[in-house]
């Protein structure tokens, strides 16, 4: 009985000790006191580290339930404003009017995570540069190559305006890592559509690492890595619906955009669904329209989170980008005067995250990820190229070549802290990709007399596999340690990793059945084994060094050096196309790229002065490229014969240096100046030429204007200077200069929802112009000529 007693009053003295209290308030501009609807309010503990978490509402309003009384670190952040950090001391129900700076610049101050430890920007010694979704709005953002090419040492490459493509300081998509939420793209390396499949409304921000990163992300991060960080629900206090809608409309080619996007959620769970259309005709441009340059597509994205407990939270996302009748104008991969047409591209995205945080006092962080990402590609081929003897006129009609890449992938990240200024991690990725690719060829073959004239046809169905159903998976370790030291004022970091790599294929035809006037024979005669069953095995290993020093509170020098790798793609191992008197083809056996970087930066964070500019150079080794040979083949009659051929091997070695910087000055008042610039000289050393496809120097500069209240303004100049020095067979492009203005109104408050519009004009002089990197692409020589456009966000 006096044990039953005891324990009584000891759940009373608990309760008496351990209120629960209640903290909400208001959330303001400083200079405007309009109310600031997303704001993020985090509240954590000192002693336990306990976060606590709201968002503003359309009124600016937050609440937070259920705080136990104590010490307490509260953030307020909200991009585009300076972050509020205040120590606070919780011993009963507070209510709190927190004013918050407008950020006219760039501080540093964005959390990232594509280094695999979120950290802000500033304390990153990579290059690293963010787009964030004020960008992306107040642009027309065609795709997410348009938005990208904003920034300093990237470039834009493109196949139409749907298929576009990016390039980092000289080195294309097969030596970019791109991925969505950290979960990577593979598709084929010849078409640039790996950056089309986004909602561009849909990303909440995209952090690009220029330079090495194979350390972190394994094979193919040579030139860099592009993440997307998608738009997800978000745990608060209270339990909160909302939603958006967003329309635009761009002139160009009058793409009609429309999106709906529903939140919920809770302190235990949020679910954030949305959906876009688009629908666009061809692009106009000075000279006239760029036909089959069209394109329609729709995506739904699903993300929800479950607070599982204090520390462990699990999240899901489901992604579906389907693309229909998208005009393919210039690509290389589709030699002209053919019509080719995307009939259905599509992304299909799922991925799974279990996170347990503050695990013990140096054991930080345990992440276990899974995604399962499926895209496919149907494109439709009019080849309108007939070929004409004495005695037959062949006419290829109709090739339906089909393409599906699925990945599979699992990582598992672990992060340590074994003292107060140090930060380790270790994990394990693993992913595989497999393809299985057909295609059907439709040939009518005229037979003619020896007056010309047609005797009989026939319709011939031949159908082959361009690429033998392969699959290319690799296993990965990694590790990261980063160390503060010298008060600080000194970070170091060191990586490594080691990857295997398997590549699997089955035996390939170079046709597989033929069917004439309706009759299939699955045996045709002098039919060639192109790749004979096979597995190959490959190691590799990359590491990476990085440092960054203070020199002043408001000055630091950063130093990057690392040693990456690219194994072989599929596309480059397997690859099978008959010209006729001329085979390329893919080489099983190729040894992955290598490559050495080294980079140097030097960053000022003045409150009204931003500058950073970084030097680099890279080395590479082993490049793939075509060389003339002999492709030895057996048919399946056991005849060995050969056929001229170009085939993939490792021979080249190159250098690429150059230099990229950008600023920002707010020199008075609302009023900033800004600019970037890019400079990179590719060459092929062994053979003392220049390698192809090489951005030419180019920049921009331009002044940016807030009128609080009301609206802002952005005028640019861009300009890009000659580009002469030109690999083989490549053509050389004219520079070009063309202005840009974009305006946004401020937020308009309409008391059930508040909506903003922005607007602009793109190339206002309907300038002329060609972009260097579309030269080897096919048909596509002039760009996108004035374009206005008009958008409008409604939050409700």
């Amino acid at each position: 009985m006096k044990t039953i007693k005891l324990l009584f009053f000891l759940f009373i003295s608990i309760q008496a000790y351990s209120q629960n209290y209640e903290l909400k308030g208001i959330v303001a501009d400083s200079q405007t006191n309009e109310k600031l609807n997303g704001v993020h309010v985090q509240l954590i503990n000192d002693a336990t580290n306990y976060h606590y978490n709201s968002v503003t509402n359309l009124t600016g309003e937050f609440q937070i339930k259920g705080i136990l009384d104590g010490s307490y670190h509260l953030i307020v952040s909200y991009l585009g404003y300076k972050r509020n950090e205040n120590k606070v001391l919780i011993q009963s129900d507070q209510e709190l009017e927190l004013k918050l700076d407008k950020e006219m610049i760039t501080l540093g101050e964005v959390i990232v995570s594509s280094t695999r430890h979120e950290q802000m920007i500033k304390e990153i010694p990579a290059p690293l540069v963010i787009v964030n979704r004020y960008q992306i709005e107040r642009a027309s953002s065609f795709t997410l190559s348009d938005v990208l090419q904003q920034e300093p040492g990237v470039a834009l490459s493109r196949d139409g305006m749907w298929a576009t493509g990016v390039n980092i300081r000289g080195l294309g998509e097969q030596r970019i890592v791109m991925m969505v939420d950290g979960n990577r793209i593979e598709t084929a390396t010849d078409l640039m559509a790996s950056m089309a499949f986004f909602d561009v409304d849909d990303i909440d921000r995209i952090e690009v690492i220029k330079g090495a990163s194979s350390s972190l992300y394994g094979t193919g991060a040579m030139g860099g890595i592009v993440n997307v960080i998608s738009k997800e629900g978000y745990f608060n206090s209270s339990t909160y619906f909302n939603g958006s809608f967003n329309s635009g409309y761009s002139g160009s080619n009058e793409l009609f955009t429309r999106k709906l996007t529903f939140n919920s959620g809770s302190k235990r769970w949020f679910v954030r669904l949305s959906g876009s259309l688009r629908d666009a005709n061809d692009v106009q441009t000075p000279d006239g329209l760029i036909t089959n340059s069209q394109f329609s597509d729709e995506s739904i994205s699903l993300s929800a989170g479950l607070k599982v407990s204090e520390n462990h939270t699990f999240k899901v996302n489901y992604q579906l980008f389907d693309a229909d009748d998208v005009g393919i104008p210039g690509g290389s991969a589709f030699p002209g005067p053919s019509k080719a047409t995307y009939t259905d591209a599509k992304r299909e995205l799922f991925s799974a995250n279990y996170q347990i945080e503050g695990i013990s006092s140096s054991f930080k962080l345990l992440n276990v990820k899974y995604f399962h990402q499926f895209i496919s590609r149907d494109v439709e081929l009019l080849p309108n190229s007939p070929v004409v003897t004495p005695t037959r006129i062949t006419t290829p009609e109709l090739f339906t070549p089909v393409g599906d890449h699925t990945t599979d992938g699992l990582q598992i990240q672990t992060d340590w802290s074994f003292a107060p200024n140090n930060s380790f991690i270790a994990g394990v990725d693993t992913w595989q990709r497999k393809i299985v690719t057909s295609r059907e060829k439709y040939i009518r073959v005229d037979v003619l007399n020896t007056s010309g004239s047609i005797i009989a046809t026939n319709n011939i169905v031949r159908g082959e596999t361009p690429i033998p159903e392969a699959t290319f998976g690799t296993a990965g370790v990694y590790l990261q340690n980063e160390q503060r030291m010298l008060n600080d004022k000194l970070k170091v970091l060191l990586g490594g990793r080691f990857d295997g790599v398997r590549i699997a294929n089955e035996q390939a035809f170079d046709v597989d059945y033929i069917i004439t006037n309706d009759v299939r024979n699955d045996n045709p005669a002098n039919q060639r084994i192109t790749f004979e069953k096979n597995k190959e095995y490959k190691i590799s290993w990359s590491a990476n060094l990085g440092a960054l020093y203070k020199l002043t509170k408001d000055m630091d020098i950063s130093f990057n050096a690392g040693r990456s790798f690219r194994a072989p793609s599929l596309e480059e191992s397997f690859k099978y196309i008959d010209l006729g008197n001329l085979v390329r083809l893919g080489d099983p056996g190729l040894n992955p790229e290598k490559g050495y970087s080294m980079d140097l930066g030097v960053r000022i964070w003045k409150p009204n002065f931003h500058f950073k500019i970084n030097g680099f150079v890279n080395w590479l080794s082993d490049m793939i490229v075509e060389q003339n040979g002999e492709f030895i083949y057996t048919l399946t009659t056991g005849v060995i014969d050969t056929v001229p051929a170009l085939i993939n091997s490792n021979v080249d070695q190159a250098r690429l240096y150059g230099i990229d910087m950008n600023f920002e000055y707010n020199f008075y008042k609302t009023f900033t100046a800004f600019g970037t610039g890019s400079f990179v000289r590719g060459q092929d050393i062994k053979n003392d030429k220049s390698l192809p496809l090489i951005p030419p120097v180019n920049g921009r500069l331009g002044l940016r204007y807030e009128l609080p209240k009301y609206l802002g303004i952005d005028i640019m100049a861009i300009g890009f200077a000659d580009q002469n020095k030109v690999a083989d067979g490549e053509i050389s492009t004219k520079g070009f200069a063309r202005f840009d203005i974009a305006i946004h109104s401020a937020l308009i408050n309409a008391k059930v929802a508040k909506f903003q519009v922005f607007g602009g004009i793109e190339n206002i002089g309907d300038r002329a112009y060609r972009n260097h990197l579309a030269t080897n692409r096919g048909t596509i020589d002039i760009e996108p000529g004035r374009n206005i456009y008009v958008k409008m966000k409604v939050l409700f």
